[in-house]
């Protein structure tokens, strides 16, 4: 192997092996704080059991200091915009979800029509990744041509290279 490609192979050897890092860091760092706070929240509750909200703050605690205070590398931003993607598909499909959310409105103003409550319901769910997927590429690309200097940098360059 030429000695150039050889530092070429190990220059990008060192860049995934300290991405690696980082990300297994961040989110071992991340269960330690979330536990940690999941465990003292239990502890000061008044009946020592485990509340609906203590989730959401040991969340929330563990996300601000690990990927909201700490550091903004394109690891943490790539961590952070994986989850928020889940997590509005998961809303998405909470949303239309038997019993609750839009179809449970849908039912009560609906007197009893069920058929066109499950076409609806249905309707939804076909639809519902086809329309994210669409919308984030819409999004990004209006973003690319109108306001490039918004997007991360590493989208902005594979924006420019496609």
């Amino acid at each position: 192997m030429a000695p150039s490609m050889e530092r070429n192979l190990r220059s990008k050897l060192q860049l995934i092996y300290r991405a690696t890092r980082t990300h297994a860091r961040n989110l071992a760092t991340f269960a330690v704080l979330y536990k940690s706070t999941m465990l003292l929240l239990r502890r000061t509750a008044p009946h020592g059991k485990e509340e609906a909200w203590h989730t959401f703050i040991a969340g929330l605690t563990g996300g601000y200091f690990v990927f909201g205070k700490g550091i903004q590398s394109s690891v943490n931003q790539q961590i952070v915009i994986y989850v928020f993607a889940r997590v509005v598909l998961a809303c998405a499909k909470l949303a239309v979800a038997e019993g609750r959310g839009v179809v449970r409105e849908m039912s009560r103003n609906a007197g009893g029509d069920s058929e066109r409550i499950d076409l609806i319901r249905r309707t939804l769910k076909e639809n519902a990744w086809p329309v994210f997927a669409a919308g984030s590429w819409a999004a990004v690309m209006w973003l690319f041509r109108w306001y490039p200097e918004t997007l991360q940098p590493s989208l902005r360059s594979s924006m420019q290279y496609m």
